[in-house]
């Protein structure tokens, strides 16, 4: 058994991808074009940050399975809009998507 080795609703914690932002640039331009599979790795590439956000909630008697599934709707509803003219990084305005989903939850 791994050390590190967290699992949450069936994922590993410890082996989700890192994406750089030149991957995560050309991901959300294969996106835009319409390419699912590279919605699906942008969404995985991005669900690090859905563990930062729930942190936060820690303290709360939620059950962490639950608190990461709304995460990851509100991770899919901040891809979902997300607008690049805007001048502003993804994770700034997925963070804010992502915890809003959960305080709306609890």
């Amino acid at each position: 058994m791994a050390l590190n080795r967290v699992v949450i609703c069936g994922v590993n914690t410890s082996k989700l991808p890192y994406l750089t932002e030149d991957e995560k640039n050309m991901l959300f331009d294969r996106m835009e074009q319409g390419d699912s599979s590279a919605r699906e790795e942008f969404i995985e590439g991005n669900l690090r940050l859905v563990l930062s956000v729930i942190q936060r909630f820690s303290g709360s008697n939620e059950n962490v399975d639950d608190l990461f599934q709304i995460g990851c709707i509100g991770l899919i509803k901040a891809i979902n809009t997300f607008n690049l003219e805007k001048n502003i990084k993804l994770a700034t305005y997925a963070s804010r998507c992502i915890e809003n989903e959960i305080l709306m939850y609890l």
